[in-house]
């Protein structure tokens, strides 16, 4: 479902970054390894008629992707912003058409497009939902779960999350933290969702390994493989009876669709920064809605405004899948928004307000910027 009404361009005359370093309620650990403080770039674009917020999802260090905050930070300020200013008058649509010269940095194209598209939309009084196709006014949600010390660790947090209503459960697996743990969870829970994230952990050299989770019943096996190893996830896919879903492989609609033909997927996961944008991700939605696969939407601990922005996109018609649209106190004692993200009978609420719907707190978005740049024309 292509967007049917374009946003009006917005004049912009500025646009301010931030890095923030936000302190995590409890550390998150995957095969990356551990964060216990978020660090994220904030997007302030400046116009005629108000400003508009963005946020750029990379991570401090280059483990998820080869996008970092450093780098993102330098991107933006060298090339991508003083491209959007030289154009000055810009529809959201046009922003990755402006910046397609510059080969990658999706997640900083991803935090500049949803900066403007918010601005765009709030002049307009149009929440982002409805822009982009929203046919729900709530989404299911489901919960991340890093790995823990011990199967019997993450049994007792998992219960914890249940009890607050979480309607999926996702744990993080690596090489020898995999098995033990998805049988732990399978025995203590019986019949719940439950889906299992490798994050590239693994190998064709551990397809035993990996067979031995079929008996799970599990909704999905995430990312098992490197994210450029299409060919060997088609291989493991014949392999193994459990659905694959990619995501650090999918950086766009046409990457889904060679990975789709190749039989290297049945399940896709969405996260608008990984793929360059929430209008690429509307892209990928449609092909797969299209084509019988189902979606659903990933999450990179996003703070109040790109939690916002991804409800919005998991109200759309193909995400058939509960995703990682967490309530913010899942991650953070305080958010930079004034009403954060809430879990209510295991769904969060699509935000109804103009643009993402949420307004920021100044005070804690000054208490947790470490660096702010602003650039005009």
């Amino acid at each position: 479902m292509p967007i049917t009404r374009p946003a009006a361009p917005v004049v912009l005359d500025g646009v301010e970054l931030r890095v923030l370093h936000i302190p995590l309620v409890a550390p998150f650990t995957t095969s990356f390894g551990t964060e216990t403080v978020r660090e994220v770039i904030v997007v302030r674009a400046l116009t005629a008629d108000g400003d508009g917020w963005g946020e750029i999802v990379t991570q401090a260090a280059p483990l998820y992707s080869s996008e970092y905050t450093q780098g993102a930070w330098d991107v933006a300020v060298r090339h991508l912003i003083p491209a959007l200013l030289d154009a000055r008058t810009v529809a959201p649509e046009q922003v990755a058409e402006i910046l397609d010269p510059f080969v990658g940095h999706r997640m900083a194209k991803a935090g500049l497009e949803l900066a403007i598209l918010d601005a765009a939309l709030r002049a307009e009084g149009r929440p982002l939902g409805a822009y982009l196709g929203a046919v729900r006014d709530r989404v299911p949600s489901g919960v991340s779960v890093g790995i823990q010390r011990d199967p019997a660790t993450l049994v007792d947090v998992v219960r914890r999350y249940l009890d607050e209503g979480y309607v999926r459960i996702k744990i993080k697996i690596a090489p020898g933290r995999d098995v033990a743990e998805t049988a732990a969870v399978r025995d203590a829970f019986g019949v719940i969702p439950l889906q299992v994230d490798a994050n590239s952990a693994y190998t064709l050299a551990d397809v035993d390994t990996l067979a031995e989770l079929d008996r799970f019943d599990l909704l999905l096996i995430e990312q098992p493989l490197a994210e450029d190893d299409i060919v060997d996830h088609a291989t493991l896919a014949r392999r193994l009876k459990t659905p694959i879903c990619l995501d650090e492989s999918i950086v766009s609609a046409k990457a889904a669709a060679d990975a789709l033909a190749l039989g290297a997927a049945s399940v896709v996961n969405i996260k608008a920064g990984r793929v360059g944008g929430y209008l690429e991700a509307v892209r990928l939605h449609d092909l797969c809605r299209d084509a019988g696969v189902p979606v659903w939407c990933g999450g990179m601990l996003e703070t109040g405004i790109g939690r916002a922005a991804n409800a919005a996109l998991a109200a759309l018609p193909g995400f058939t899948l509960p995703g990682d649209v967490s309530a913010s106190h899942r991650f953070y004692a305080r958010d930079i928004v004034t009403e954060p993200a809430v879990l209510e009978d295991g769904h969060i609420a699509v935000p109804t307000g103009a643009g993402l719907g949420v307004e920021i707190d100044p005070v804690a978005l000054d208490d947790f910027t470490v660096e702010r740049i602003e650039l005009r024309r």
